[in-house]
Order: structure tokens, then sequence, then C-alpha cells
């Protein structure tokens, strides 16, 4: 039984072919309390086959790998563990690889010299179901690769928000405009708190992992312009 003046380390696997680069981050996170290493892989086969075993909270995962990329291995981990958290590692901003990490399932990217606060927050936010990156940041991603995603004007026969009322639609549309929870508020007249309910019905009724691929919704349906 957990105690729970004493809460479970939050399990975290570490996937990159560069042995430094693991040791480096395993250095950053061994002496964060509350972190657990439960795991090395170096390449997207043995990646996939430790999420298995190991069920990390976290995955930090690397995407230029021999055997196995990490957009590939995402994927199929996702796949078979819906729950399953990954953040891909990346060596610059608005990457291709990383906007493929996020298509593939990633809840965010961040830079492989991200400084160790940034990592480690990073893990607690997508281990807490938010999202490692912002909203802007996904937004300016799917501009520049736009030419990746679905035509958004395809024929469909359902309205995929007809499950939001209006303003769980509004608050979804402003999401996809890249605004956080205290600009929708100051936009809605509505408070954080009052705006985080909302984001989470939408997640909910849209079936949606977090704030990053519910910007991906709006954008591969159309609801806003690229």
């Amino acid at each position: 039984m957990t105690d729970p003046g004493h809460p479970q380390p939050l399990r975290v696997l570490l996937v990159d072919d560069q042995a430094l680069v693991r040791l480096g981050f395993r250095m950053v996170l061994e002496t964060e309390p509350g972190l657990q290493v439960v795991g090395e892989a170096a390449d997207g086969v043995e990646a996939v086959r430790l999420a298995v075993e190991t069920r990390p909270d976290v995955i930090l995962m690397d995407v230029r790998m021999p055997n196995l990329d990490g957009i590939e291995a995402t994927r199929r981990i996702v796949a078979a563990n819906p729950d399953a958290r990954i953040i891909i590692l990346t060596t610059f901003d608005l990457d291709e690889y990383a906007f493929g990490g996020l298509r593939a399932g990633a809840s965010g990217f961040l830079l492989k010299d991200a400084r160790p606060a940034e990592l480690t927050a990073a893990i607690r936010a997508v281990a807490a179901g938010d999202a490692a990156v912002t909203g802007r940041v996904t937004r300016s991603m799917l501009e520049l690769f736009a030419d990746r995603l679905p035509a958004s004007g395809a024929v469909t026969t359902t309205d995929p928000t007809a499950v939001l009322t209006p303003r769980e639609r509004e608050i979804l549309l402003a999401m996809a405009d890249g605004l956080t929870n205290g600009e929708i508020g100051a936009k809605f007249f509505l408070t954080e708190s009052t705006v985080k309910t909302h984001v989470g019905r939408v997640l909910a009724k849209l079936q949606l992992r977090d704030r990053v691929h519910a910007v991906i919704f709006a954008y591969e349906n159309g609801l806003v312009e690229t």
C-alpha cells in the first residue's frame, strides 16, 4: 500500500542512442526528489520493449535512432498504451521530427540542451496530464508543416465538435489560437479554474490526450485557417 505521505516517484524511461546523453539526463533526474529512472534504451525497438516491461510514467524519446526511429516508436507505444506520456527530444525548435512526434502521440518536445529545471518541469507537467509545449509553439509548428496535414476542405458528414457545447467549442478554438488558460479567461470573462474545467471537458468529449492534441485536432478538422 502506498503511504499517502510519501507518494510514489514518477518513473522515467530514457531513450537515446547516445550513451553520454542518457547519462546526462540520468544524472539530472537522479538528483531530483520524486523522479526515478527505470530504464534506458538505445533505439526504438528497445524503447517499445522497455515501455511494456517498465510501464514508465514519462518517456524521454530521441527521434534519430537506428533500427526504429523515435516517431515510429512513439506511435507503437501509444497504440499499445494510450495512457503513455512521451516527450520528444530534439536539437532545435520547430523541428519536423518533433512535429512528427506530436502527430504520433507525444505530449510535447524538449530541446536536448534544456536546463535541468526545464527538464524536470516538463516531466512533471506531462505526468500530470498537461502538455510540455505551449499552444503557440504547437500552432507555429502546424503552420510551418501545414502541408503534412489532411486537406481542411475535405467533405465530412458530421461535425467533429457536435458533442461540445457552444462555450466548449469557443474554448477549443481559443486553445487552437495558442491562448493560455489565463488569456482564455480574460477573453471570455471566466476564472482560470472555470477555464480549466472547460478544457478538461473538451479533451474528454473529443478523446484528446492534452492541449497539444486539441490544437492538432482543430487544424486537422479545418476549424482554424493554416
